[in-house]
């Protein structure tokens, strides 16, 4: 699998796939039509994988003009529920689109039961009454045939009744399969008389007890396209060696044909995409759930502070490609930063306050003029409040700094963000030695941080008023496997060997402006120096809870920069 870089500057006029669509457009298949579905399985949240999936599909639609539908798979009650379709109906709003129609494959158990019945008349399919072990060492290896099963040759009409009794319930879990008729010689393990339907005494969540036997995917997928009117079901790369089987049940229905397309699946740095692994990790409690902001889940994402339109964003720039690659996750989170630096309202907090007493402040409050955000002509400004005692960053001051240290020390001066020049006459430590408090003094003509003389003063830093902060909580996020590929590990170990401990850093009694009190769950703002943070859903009426969707820093920028060169 390589790595890809992409470069954000150069994309394709057309993909792979839209080529597709226009020359099908051009040839008048299909009469012309575009119609793609999206057609997830409610097993399991949806992860970021998925959302290029979902845009992929939908935009296909938007694009064409043409329809796009919402189809659960939901064909294993066993790990199916309700909770997971009303989450991929959320995430899917959410990402920015609308389906034409919400399907599901239980919607077709009756005509694919219908269509089974079909092949065991046409000698295409059969009972067998294997178990799981035999029929896998019959199927044979990718180098050696398989062996045809001893229930391969059962009459057309003992396979009708065995089949109609399967679905009435005579016989227990496992006992028997109906299996397609295929080549047990061919190449593709996939044509080795694929199994059709199992028997499963579980309570589906909308058909509830009506049946006890079920569709496969590979049997269930092909059909409910066709039955939907699919023009091109668009798949990941994994099931390119389904199509011929795909192909295979709709040409012995002679019914419609949709066109299956496969693309690679989306692969991203330091992150995990298998639902079954995440599932373990929430089961686990490595994290908080399908929605702890450090998962890769659409929900975990949303709730870290990512937006719709930086998702839209990331998958049109990594494209549509025909192999696998990995994607830097930089990139990603360089699309987050661009979408909030033009939409992001700037505020100033300080995660790790000192007080800084101003002795020749008078004891009032004034109120100074801020910038929402420069790169938004129409986000106006605000009031911040001054006063005498403030909160700085602890790392703003340091008793003896270095050569190349602009912020505050004993004796220096710097400029407080909209406010004025301040210097650092003393300071005061506690017991252990610990700096608690500095004492300053302030350059009432430097009003708005402007040198009244021409002076110059390198450093800049942010502060909060002490009368006015509020008290908030902020949760810094890191990756959550420190491995590039959470996949590789030694042998004997696990990908949670990959895990990184220390993803989550919780800092209690933060400071911040008082803009912050009772905001909206999901608000964006620009914490000024310290990266991009929105409300968290924990916020109470008594305390704000932030977390940190990413640093300001674009290591992205430097990738793509080095490539050019």
């Amino acid at each position: 699998m390589e790595e890809n870089t992409t470069n954000t500057n150069t994309k394709p006029t057309l993909n792979f796939i839209e080529e597709i669509v226009e020359q099908d457009i051009k040839n008048g298949k299909n009469s012309s039509r575009v119609h793609t579905r999206f057609p997830p399985e409610p097993n399991g949240y949806l992860h970021i994988g998925h959302a290029k999936s979902i845009c992929l599909n939908f935009g296909l639609a938007r694009k064409y003009n043409g329809k796009c539908n919402l189809r659960f798979d939901d064909t294993n009650p066993i790990k199916e529920d309700v909770e997971y379709v009303d989450s991929i109906r959320e995430d899917v709003k959410w990402l920015g689109f609308n389906w034409d129609g919400e399907y599901y494959a239980s919607d077709y158990f009756d005509q694919l039961y219908e269509w089974a019945i079909q092949l065991i008349k046409k000698g295409k399919a059969y009972v067998c009454d294997l178990t799981q072990e035999e029929m896998s060492a019959y199927r044979g290896t990718p180098t050696k045939p398989g062996t045809d099963s001893p229930f391969r040759n059962r009459s057309m009409e003992e396979n009708l009744d065995l089949f109609v009794r399967m679905k009435n319930g005579e016989f227990a879990d496992g006992c028997r399969v109906l299996r397609a008729k295929g080549d047990m010689a061919s190449p593709n393990m996939h044509m080795r008389d694929p199994i059709l339907y199992r028997i499963l005494h579980t309570e589906h969540h909308r058909t509830g007890n009506k049946w006890c036997i079920y569709p496969m995917y590979d049997y269930a997928h092909g059909q409910s396209d066709s039955i939907e009117g699919i023009t091109h079901s668009i798949c990941t790369l994994e099931f390119e060696v389904h199509r011929p089987l795909y192909e295979w049940f709709i040409k012995e229905l002679e019914i419609h044909s949709p066109q299956q397309i496969e693309f690679a699946r989306l692969n991203i740095s330091y992150t995990m995409m298998s639902k079954r692994k995440l599932l373990e990790l929430v089961n686990e409690k490595y994290v908080s759930g399908w929605d702890d902001p450090r998962m890769p889940t659409i929900c975990g994402i949303r709730r870290r502070g990512y937006t719709p339109e930086s998702i839209q964003n990331f998958a049109e720039i990594i494209g549509v490609a025909k192999r696998d690659n990995v994607i830097d996750v930089a990139l990603l989170e360089h699309c987050i930063r661009e979408d909030l630096n033009k939409k992001a309202m700037r505020v100033m907090a300080v995660l790790n306050p000192l007080k800084v007493i101003i002795d020749n402040y008078p004891d009032t409050v004034e109120e100074l003029d801020a910038i929402n955000n420069p790169e938004d002509v129409n986000a106006g400004s605000r009031k911040i409040p001054f006063s005498k005692v403030l909160y700085i960053e602890r790392d703003d001051f340091m008793e003896e700094p270095s050569k190349k240290y602009f912020r505050l020390s004993p004796g220096s001066e710097v400029r407080l963000r909209y406010a004025y020049f301040i210097r650092c006459e003393s300071f005061l430590k506690d017991e252990n030695g610990e700096i608690i408090e500095l004492h300053c003094s302030y350059d009432a003509a430097s009003r708005g941080g402007n040198s009244p003389d021409g002076r110059k003063v390198k450093g800049t830093i942010h502060w909060v008023a002490a009368d006015t902060a509020v008290d908030i909580e902020v949760r810094l996020f890191d990756r959550l496997f420190n491995a590039h590929n959470p996949e590789e590990y030694t042998e004997g170990g696990s990908y949670k060997d990959n895990l990184n401990l220390d993803s989550l850093k919780v800092i209690k009694n933060c400071k911040a402006e008082p803009c912050l009190k009772d905001v909206a769950v999901l608000s964006s703002f620009q914490f000024e120096r310290l990266g991009y943070f929105c409300a968290d859903q924990d916020s109470t009426k008594d305390k704000m809870v932030f977390n940190r969707t990413v640093s300001l820093k674009d290591s992205w920028a430097k990738i793509e920069k080095k490539e050019e060169k």
